[in-house]
């Protein structure tokens, strides 16, 4: 059994139905998908507490998902700083693109980034 918790920087509330932001570290919301065995069984959404902040939105956001125990995170680009932090924590990252559906985007990282994901298992 392969299970993965996937962090998707997005856009609303609307869980699977929303979509990839544009943006990572100042995303409305983190989609939080529970999968097992490439099978999507829990879905939560996050609102970003790093929102409104003028600098360092991406380390604040980081932490978050780090604490909420997310091992992969979705999102169209990350910044050097953001990206070196995940690193430390061993958080796989996948470049999704802006305006995608969660679920599609969810679906596509489980399909073409075994590999990758096989690391985290």
């Amino acid at each position: 059994m392969v299970k993965h918790r996937i962090a998707v920087a997005t856009d609303g509330k609307d869980g699977l139905e929303d979509v990839v932001s544009n943006v990572f570290g100042r995303a409305i919301t983190f989609t939080i998908v529970d999968t097992e065995d490439e099978k999507i069984i829990g879905v939560s959404v996050l609102e970003n507490p790093a929102l409104s902040y003028h600098h360092g939105a991406g380390p604040i956001a980081i932490k978050m998902l780090i604490d909420a125990g997310v091992e992969v995170v979705l999102a169209n680009e990350l910044g050097v700083g953001a990206s070196d932090i995940l690193k430390q924590h061993n958080i796989i990252y996948i470049q999704a693109k802006p305006g995608t559906n969660v679920g599609e985007a969810i679906k596509k990282a489980l399909r073409t980034h075994k590999r990758k994901l096989s690391q985290i298992s």
